[in-house]
């Protein structure tokens, strides 16, 4: 850490200050981790020169040792030259933690020096700073350090403004905050005053430099700036210069998992010195932030002005100058130059610099004020920050090549050896990305993320996760590297790779909403012959069978609608209003003869349409689930359709407005009409809370491809809700379980082929109390294997007031149609209802029921191991009405008449089963036990809604018959 460079830069000389200082001014810690559980620790502390020197103070290693102190080891100080009053004092020691935990490491000494006016009686009040480490192996961390020394000045009346430079090695974001200066460890200083106290100021309601308002102490939480508006001269009674104290928290926090976690803190306890004259702080003008991709050189001119006219100084600071190869600036050293000064900022970046958040470079103006009585005054300061990203470059030689209905890609070697992972992205036709240091893919592109793998692998198989790619859409690609999981970091995508696969399917192209009911609905489906197939292994003539599923896919439980010779379907007396559809075509050639099942086209959804209403407006989402895209750059918008209440068609509706979804995504605000001729619309109508407004849209969407017709037009249901409708509806009442066989234990014990299906069946009422909303839209219902309502999640949603539970419930995946669901294996489950209206407003939850399962587990008396194949190994009875049931795990043992272990089946070891348990009359060893009767003893975990009721000792006796 460069200090003897900053601290000549940073300190301004004191040459007129008679210090009544006794001892320390400021300092802080500074931990880094060489490895594991090693860390070295720096004190930096600054003391007057007037006062006495550093001493054996006591450094905390957090763990119980302790170093120097009365007795103790003596610090190994390293002090710096003098610097115009002010001495920087610095000592390193290491240690070797024992363990991961939590170390609140501190430095603790007498004293203070004398007269700081907002701690009273400083000069006999001690001082200490502590910083916390965590060690823990999946957050390998050092904690920030600062670039700005912690001694810095201002003049009474005018705006103060500081920085700390605080740079992080392993790229955590940082977090500032004010906290009172501490005597000792969880003991902050007695008697502290803020920096705004009313006693510093004789106009304590007009204290701040507009002389309007009293005055405000801030600091930025995300950039650390320290603002004073204004100090106060109450206080000076003939002085020319009085001292105060801050201490400043710095906190670490890393993101994990999509959420931020805090790491460490230190705190830094500094010296503001404050001198009575007047004066106005110099003005910088920075860039705008920018960024450049390694290995390029970042450049930046900076200029400053006076209001005074004075000459000004500009200096640099932050985390590009703590690196190899270093930022540098130039004129360094800094001087004053008549205004307006400049600063040319430089850096050769590489490859190792990139990460994920950006540099913030510190610059710092500070001017040289002329003042009668004083020789060489000291100058006022202003500080801006200039944040600059390092992204990485381009990964090149992407090429695609459709075979086999996939897509075969390569790459060439990325030249960055510090990226870890490459992720592939994917959409379907062109999309022009603006390559001008902007990392990633941008939003709302229509790109999807579908794999990341290792930075070294040059190749990828796009199969769709197995499902094939759609024939005749044109697939396009970009690869961006990424780079350390600690420091992050992304490159500039790689130039875009595209191919097609030959039309030699159906290709749907239209899903189309027709009319919008929730029993006559209709939807009009589109689809291409398959222009390219191979009439010799697949002759005409063609039919299409269409089948449909309920939601938007992916999957879903498909039924057969038609089998036709042509290529549009309208399917009508569907639920359009509560459900969205998706459909798919099986080719079959040569229908005139002995038809052929060719394959089957990729899923197409309709579009699906959801309203959140606001305070004044109402918040529209949709999606759907294509193989084309919907987001075209040639065809960029969607339109929106409205009108006051509900009908079945679009021809009732009224065009508003359209969205650019290339820039704004799949979302839209209506909060009233703007006037826009084109529209045909004059004026302007506010939307009225007493109203209900409906709502469709119409995408547009391409294949890019010249053999298909584009844009692709197709409406979404129409949808109503209402502005500031945030009343939700009553929860479901009365629920409970439908009288079905699975509640009788009896029942649940059938084994085998007899046994019925598990099924949990719920059913509730509704509400139809006065007051409650009557426009519920659906119900959804949630599912916990525990009693704790915490631990429940979505399982499914239904229009009905009758829900049946017979798959296995997956978090996050709230749909009972997924295809290859597994079928309900255990009863063991509590659910609740909501009820949500159409302005997606959703009820409390309903009252909680549960079920629970009846376990069983029996065990034979008597086995004839003589390889007759009948009953010659004992295991659980599975005849009649005695088989195991609900069984999760089980130990059994068995032992002779002498009480010595003879088998053992333990089903927690990787090897064994349930169904597996079975002893053929031989020891673990192999070795055959004699006929007679042997104990057993099995412990049997179940599967039980209580855990407490989980764990059961069956224990009996069986004869062994040879």
């Amino acid at each position: 850490m460069q200090y003897s460079r900053l601290l000549t830069g940073a300190i301004v000389l004191f040459a007129c200050f008679q210090s009544m200082a006794t001892h320390i001014r400021a300092g802080e810690i500074i931990a880094r981790q060489v490895s594991g559980t090693l860390f070295s620790f720096t004190f930096i502390g600054y003391r007057d020169v007037d006062g006495i020197n550093f001493q054996n103070g006591t450094f905390d290693f957090g763990d119980g040792t302790t170093y120097g102190g009365m007795g103790g080891e003596l610090i190994p100080w390293v002090r710096f030259p003098e610097e115009n009053g002010v001495e920087r004092w610095e000592f390193t020691l290491t240690r070797n933690y024992s363990a991961g935990a939590n170390y609140l490491v501190s430095y603790t000494e007498e004293n203070r020096n004398a007269d700081i006016q907002n701690i009273s009686g400083s000069v006999n009040t001690a001082f200490h700073v502590e910083t916390l480490i965590i060690i823990d192996p999946l957050f390998p961390n050092s904690s920030p350090f600062f670039t700005v020394p912690p001694i810095d000045q201002g003049v009474v009346g005018s705006v103060f403004e500081h920085n700390p430079g605080a740079f992080d090695p392993n790229n955590d974001s940082l977090s500032y905050s004010l906290v009172v200066p501490q005597q000792d460890g969880g003991i902050e200083v007695g008697g502290y005053l803020e920096l705004n106290d009313a006693s510093f100021y004789e106009n304590p309601a007009a204290g701040n430099s507009a002389g309007t308002d009293r005055a405000m102490v801030s600091i930025d939480p995300a950039n650390g700036t320290l603002i004073w508006d204004a100090p106060g001269g109450a206080t000076f009674n003939g002085e020319t210069n009085l001292e105060w104290n801050v201490a400043i928290k710095v906190q670490e926090w890393r993101i994990v998992d999509g959420f931020a976690e805090p790491l460490g803190y230190v705190i830094r306890d500094m010296q503001i010195i404050i001198w009575d004259f007047e004066n106005e702080p110099p003005e910088l003008q920075l860039p705008p932030d920018t960024c450049v991709i390694a290995g390029d050189i970042a450049t930046a001119v900076v200029t400053a002005t006076d209001p005074d006219n004075d000459p000004v100084k500009i200096e640099a600071f932050g985390g590009p100058f703590q690196v190899v190869p270093a930022a540098t600036f130039s004129p360094d050293p800094a001087f004053f130059q008549a205004p307006p000064a400049s600063l040319d900022f430089a850096w050769q970046t590489a490859c190792d610099f990139v990460r994920g958040s950006p540099y913030q470079i510190e610059f710092k103006a500070t001017d040289q004020p002329s003042v009668e009585g004083l020789d060489n005054p000291p100058g006022q300061s202003s500080f801006e920050t200039w944040k600059l990203s390092i992204v990485g470059p381009a990964p090149e030689g992407l090429t695609v090549d459709g075979v086999n209905g996939a897509m075969s890609l390569s790459w060439d070697p990325y030249e960055c050896s510090n990226a870890e992972r490459m992720q592939i992205w994917r959409r379907v036709g062109e999309f022009e990305i603006d390559p001008t240091c902007n990392p990633g893919v941008p939003e709302n592109s229509g790109y999807e993320l579908i794999q990341t793998q290792d930075i070294n692998d040059l190749n990828f198989l796009d199969t769709n996760d197995g499902v094939g790619l759609s024939p005749g859409s044109k697939y396009c690609y970009r690869l961006v590297a990424i780079f350390s999981h600690i420091l992050g970091g992304t490159s500039i995508a790689s130039e875009e790779a595209c191919d097609s696969l030959i039309v030699d399917l159906p290709v749907i192209t239209n899903v189309d909403i027709l009319s919008t009911s929730e029993t006559d609905g209709e939807i009009r489906v589109n689809w291409t012959p398959p222009y390219e197939i191979d009439m010799v292994d697949f002759p005409p003539t063609y039919n299409y069978e269409l089948i449909r599923t309920s939601g938007l896919g992916p999957g879903g439980n498909f039924i057969s609608l038609t089998t036709t010779g042509d290529t549009t379907f309208v399917d009508s007396d569907l639920n359009t209003l509560d459900s969205a559809y998706s459909y798919r075509v099986i080719l079959y050639a040569s229908a005139d003869t002995d038809p052929i099942r060719v394959d089957t086209s990729q899923q197409a959804s309709s579009v699906r349409l959801a309203p959140s209403p606001q305070v004044g407006g109402i918040r529209l989402s949709w999606e759907a689930n294509v193989p084309w895209s919907n987001t075209v750059q040639d065809f960029p918008v969607h339109y929106i359709y409205r009108d006051r209440a509900l009908r079945d068609f679009m021809d009732s509706l009224v065009l508003i407005d359209s969205v650019d979804v290339t820039l704004d995504g799949f979302s839209y605000l209506d909060d009233g009409i703007d006037p826009n001729e084109a529209l045909g619309i004059v004026g302007e109508e506010m939307l009225n809370d007493e109203l209900e407004y409906c709502y469709a849209i119409v995408t547009q969407g391409s294949y890019d491809n010249v053999l298909f017709p584009e844009p692709l037009l197709n409406r979404s249901q129409i949808v109503c809700a209402q502005p500031n409708d945030t009343i939700p509806p009553c929860a479901p009442i009365a629920i409970s379980f439908d009288a079905n066989p699975n509640l009788s234990c009896e029942v649940q014990f059938v084994c085998e082929s007899n046994a019925l299906a598990l099924e949990n069946v719920i059913e509730w009422q509704v509400d139809e109390t006065s007051g409650c909303d009557d426009d519920i839209q659906f119900y959804r219902i949630y599912i916990s294997d525990t009693e704790n309502e915490a631990d429940f999640f979505e399982l499914g949603t239904t229009v009905r007031t009758r829900y049946i539970h017979n798959f296995e419930p997956q978090i996050g995946n709230p749909d009972p149609d997924i295809e290859d669901q597994e079928v309900l294996t255990s009863l063991a489950y509590c659910y609740y209802i909501t009820a949500v209206d159409r302005s997606g407003n959703e009820s409390v939850i309903s009252d909680i029921i549960c079920n629970d399962n009846c376990p069983q587990f029996v065990l034979p008396n008597v086995f004839t191991p003589n390889g007759d194949a009948w009953n010659n190994t004992f295991r659980p009875i599975r005849d009649n009405d005695q088989c195991p049931r609900f069984v999760e795990d089980i130990v059994l043992t068995i032992v002779n008449r002498a009480g010595r272990e003879v088998f053992r089946y333990d089903t927690s070891e990787t090897e064994n089963s349930i169904d597996g348990l079975e002893w053929d009359g031989t020891t673990n060893g192999g070795i055959e036990v004699p006929a007679g009767v042997y104990y057993y003893s099995a412990e049997v975990r179940y599967v039980r809604l209580n855990p407490e009721d989980a764990n059961q000792v069956v224990k009996g006796w069986v004869q062994l018959i040879r």
